[in-house]
């Protein structure tokens, strides 16, 4: 393996599923024009504070929340301002939607 592919192995984490696929935007995801699976990319601003079991994802068009409870895991150890890209689809919460992730790596 190539120092490159090493470099990256060392810098990446995963939790749940790997995200795969050209990542889309909230902007696209809010507007309804992306698949039911999907990969989207952020940083994470905000999390949960007691158990890490959802958090808010910001990338160029806005802000949306990432819920990881179904998926099996938390986010608790994972800092404020990380860059993440999230595997997931679209779920309806009240008057918004928000992700339900099926896994992340950051």
């Amino acid at each position: 393996m190539s120092d490159v592919a090493n470099q990256k192995e060392l810098f990446w984490a995963n939790l749940g599923k790997l995200p795969k696929g050209e990542p889309q935007t909230i902007l696209s995801i809010r507007a309804g024009t992306t698949a039911s699976q999907f990969t989207l990319s952020g940083v994470m601003v905000e999390k949960c504070p007691t158990a890490g079991c959802w958090f808010r994802l910001r990338d160029s068009t806005g802000v949306i929340k990432v819920d990881t409870k179904s998926a099996g895991f938390v986010v608790l150890d994972v800092p404020l301002g990380t860059k993440i890209t999230v595997a997931g689809r679209v779920v309806a919460d009240a008057n918004d939607v928000q992700i339900e992730a099926t896994g992340i790596r950051y």
